[in-house]
């Protein structure tokens, strides 16, 4: 009976093991989760591009920058030490010169007063000029009115050589009458008609007219001679005059020149007061823009600083963040500018499904709005992204260097596309961008 018993209990305790009674619901279970994985399958999927970057800014000038001398000189006084924020325009350092040619204390007023001296000169020679212009004037009127006075002495003489010309030309007849009638007398000599007194005194008349016709024709040659002299005077005096005039030109170019020549020293003493000026200014090491103050390379009172070396290092207190990342050469084809990347930053926690980024918790938008034509260094192209306005704002804790984790964010697709094509080592599929299109039309527009 115990027996009988016995063997109840353990068919009992077997059926209640292996529920030989009931229906089993394993397939039903396999059909459920196989119907869904193919669900799973056909859902949507972001096709991206993961990389990795880094915290640098959009701007150039928000950038760490180091700030250099400008000209050598010995650190006299330092106004800030690091960790110090300053203002745009505050002093960091004063520098005294060491160059010789700059340690007059007087150097710009001297140099100025030497200025002031050559323009003086130039001033003085352009009154010269003025003097020298008057000059070539009355020169040129006195030598027309020594012209028109020779002029004028030779008409008279003109004159008066017509008037002696008539003179003789009047004696001349006298002389063929007296000539003629001396002829006569002495035929009428020869025939003693007349006397020999009267013979005598015929020929006495015709010797005086005679003489008087030479008188008159050294009047005329001298007259002519007188001329001649007139002219050769007038001449040189036109020379002369003309020379007069010449120098005087002489000395107003070479004033001119000296004139010029003054200018130019003028300009240069003018440009090294400037100079001098600027290089006074160069003294104090100001701060370019707002910042903090870090890495002092020079430690000191009385270094010496070359010109162009590094001073300090000063961070920018205004900073308008952004994220550089590097792309592989076969994804460039895939980066549009403004497309969408969520970015998750070192020291901020977060959630990633990189194929369903508004699932994601943690992570921040960006956009893209620039990437560099040309292969880094490291064989990567260099994208940069900026804050999207639109998504969640960026942490304002984020420093200059910090790292960063990028998505970019590509074409949906059905899961069990991206599985296949990652099974079959496919890139993600090319496409465009509706913004770019449309930015294309309006061009071509």
């Amino acid at each position: 009976m115990e027996k009988i018993i016995k063997n109840k209990k353990e068919l009992k305790a077997l059926d209640l093991i292996y529920r030989y009674d009931k229906e089993s619901k394993i397939k039903y279970w396999f059909i459920g989760i196989i119907g869904f994985l193919v669900i799973v399958l056909f859902l949507p999927w972001t096709q991206n591009i993961a990389t990795k970057g880094s915290i640098t800014t959009l701007h150039q000038e928000h950038r760490p920058q180091e700030i250099h001398s400008p000209i050598p000189g010995k650190i006299v006084k330092w106004y800030v030490k690091e960790g110090d924020y300053v203002k745009a325009g505050d002093t960091i350092l004063k520098l005294t010169e060491i160059k010789s040619d700059y340690l007059d204390p007087n150097l710009v007023s001297r140099t100025q007063q030497q200025v002031d001296a050559k323009k003086g000169t130039v001033d003085f020679y352009k009154s010269k000029i003025k003097t020298t212009e008057k000059q070539i004037v009355a020169i040129e009127n006195a030598g027309k009115l020594k012209i028109e006075q020779l002029k004028n002495k030779l008409g008279q003489l003109n004159n008066k050589l017509l008037a002696e010309k008539a003179e003789f030309e009047a004696i001349n007849n006298e002389s063929n009458i007296a000539k003629d009638q001396f002829e006569r007398q002495e035929k009428m000599f020869e025939q003693g008609l007349v006397s020999q007194t009267q013979l005598q005194q015929r020929i006495v008349s015709y010797q005086n007219i005679l003489a008087k016709k030479t008188m008159i024709e050294n009047k005329i040659a001298q007259t002519k001679q007188e001329i001649l002299n007139i002219r050769i005077e007038q001449n040189s005096v036109d020379q002369e005059y003309t020379e007069k005039v010449n120098k005087a030109e002489g000395d107003k170019l070479q004033s001119l020149g000296a004139i010029s020549t003054g200018e130019g020293e003028i300009a240069k003493l003018e440009n090294q007061v400037t100079n001098y000026t600027i290089r006074n200014g160069m003294y104090y090491i100001l701060a370019p823009q707002d910042g903090q103050i870090v890495q002092a390379k020079k430690t000191g009172i009385g270094e010496i600083l070359k010109d162009g070396e590094r001073i300090v290092g000063i961070v920018p207190t205004r900073v308008d963040y952004a994220v550089e990342m590097y792309v592989r050469p076969v994804d460039l084809p895939l980066v549009h500018k403004g497309q969408k990347v969520r970015f998750t930053f070192d020291g901020f926690p977060a959630i990633v499904f990189s194929g369903w980024p508004n699932n994601s918790y943690g992570t921040f938008g960006g956009k893209i709005i620039a990437y560099e034509n040309t292969i880094s260094p490291n064989g990567l192209f260099r994208v940069l992204v900026e804050e999207d306005s639109t998504d969640r704002k960026w942490p304002k804790q984020l420093k200059l260097g910090s790292g960063s984790q990028g998505i970019i964010l590509l074409h949906d697709v059905p899961i069990w596309y991206e599985l296949w094509r990652n099974i079959n080592a496919f890139p993600p599929d090319y496409y465009e961008m509706e913004t770019s299109s449309k930015n294309d039309k309006e061009k071509k527009k």
